[in-house]
């Protein structure tokens, strides 16, 4: 019998992922509110709505369970209805089956800290977020993990990729952060948010026991500003302008990927260099050679 795995809010990476399974021989189901937006993924796509019981009661049986929704809007209601709600919802429905899924992954987000002066921060470390994203998150991480189903939290830093490019337009535009005080920043490249995903479930698969907790993050957290200055010498332009007022809001700690690479994980873009190289390329963002 092929695996089922169902991926609850399959958008960018949840495609990304999809694909990689089925490329494994796994039978993927992906949800959305709409279907037809997977039309040209070549998965097998399903509508629901997760604020909808009997929407999830229609959705079929899986082995494996990937929610990886997101809020329509960066507001509190859209958080709580994509995340701790609509979480909650879909163990409800997916715990009470007769056939319930092996393991459930959550797909959160490193907002949970609130660190904010370039501390190194783990699975370990503690979550204490001031903002209601952060807050909403921890709430849904823990419908989780208090949950019967077995269950891990997968926590990424900031994901960029293709269509991914807020930054790199920042820095076609001349603006870029001061270099002091450092803020730092981490990464990860869409492709290694579908990379961890398909390889934690991989090992789960094999009989391996995985973590309650992982943060996923690449392997140099690194100060923003030196981020950007890589991105201008690639576009070749100048800094015209220095970013300050977003700034003063941003949280600055250095994400540890340790329990992530212990498991065996290697990274396809392992530092925002490697990551951006593809995004420009890709995205056609170099300028030409004389």
């Amino acid at each position: 019998m092929k695996t089922t795995t169902l991926i609850l809010g399959c958008g960018d990476i949840g495609t990304a992922l999809g694909q990689r399974l089925q490329a494994q021989g796994q039978r993927v189901i992906g949800v959305r509110r709409r279907a037809e937006s997977l039309r040209d993924t070549g998965l097998e796509a399903v509508s629901a709505d997760f604020t909808d019981p009997d929407s999830l009661a229609a959705l079929p049986d899986a082995d494996i369970l990937v929610y990886v929704a997101s809020a329509d809007r960066f507001e509190e209601a859209a958080y709580r209805a994509a995340y701790p709600e609509g979480l909650a919802a879909a163990l409800a429905e997916f715990g009470a089956r007769k056939k319930a899924p092996r393991h459930v992954f959550f797909v959160s987000s490193t907002s949970v800290y609130a660190q904010r002066d370039g501390e190194t921060v783990d699975e370990a470390s503690p979550t204490e977020p001031t903002g209601f994203s952060g807050q909403l998150m921890c709430e849904a991480e823990r419908a989780l993990l208090d949950h019967a189903l077995p269950g891990s939290v997968v926590r990424f830093s900031g994901i960029y990729g293709p269509g991914r490019d807020r930054l790199i337009r920042q820095v076609g535009e001349g603006r870029i952060a001061p270099p002091s005080p450092a803020m730092y920043t981490n990464r990860i490249h869409r492709d290694d948010c579908a990379g961890v995903l398909a390889h934690l479930i991989g090992r789960m698969l094999e009989g391996e026991s995985l973590e309650e907790l992982y943060l996923a993050t690449d392997c140099e957290p690194a100060p923003l500003h030196d981020v950007m200055a890589w991105l201008a010498r690639q576009l070749k332009v100048e800094a015209t302008e220095t970013i300050q007022s977003p700034l003063r809001r941003r949280a600055s700690k250095r994400c540890s990927n340790a329990r992530l690479l212990e498991s065996g994980y290697q990274f396809r873009y392992p530092s925002f260099r490697e990551g951006y190289a593809q995004v420009l390329r890709e995205g056609g963002f170099l300028p030409e050679k004389a």
